[in-house]
């Protein structure tokens, strides 16, 4: 097991357990925090969006068509969205950061 830190729409940040293969939106949202994933992970929305700290983008596979395409429909995409549902945690990714945007 690791990590991952997440810091929430008012500045709280969350050191949450990661588990080897699950989706980082299910990571987020089985803890509790404010985060839709109205798809389940079948990145058919963009409600499971994040932002990854700068630090951590460069380290993750890149974003497929689909994926790109929702983010197109968020208005507070950044350089570095994502939609957490399709970054699948394993230990290469302990420590990873994210922030998720306000409303």
């Amino acid at each position: 097991m690791g990590f991952i830190k997440v810091s929430d729409p008012d500045g709280n940040t969350h050191l949450l357990e990661a588990v080897a293969g699950w989706r980082v939106m299910e990571l987020i949202r089985d803890h509790g925090l404010p985060i839709d994933a109205l798809c389940g992970g079948a990145c058919a929305c963009a409600t499971c969006h994040v932002h990854v700290a700068p630090d951590w983008a460069d380290r993750l596979h890149p974003a497929r068509d689909d994926e790109e395409a929702m983010l197109d429909s968020v208005p507070s995409v950044a350089p570095t969205s994502r939609l957490s549902c399709q970054i699948i945690w394993d230990e290469h990714l302990d420590g990873l950061e994210l922030t998720l945007p306000g409303a």
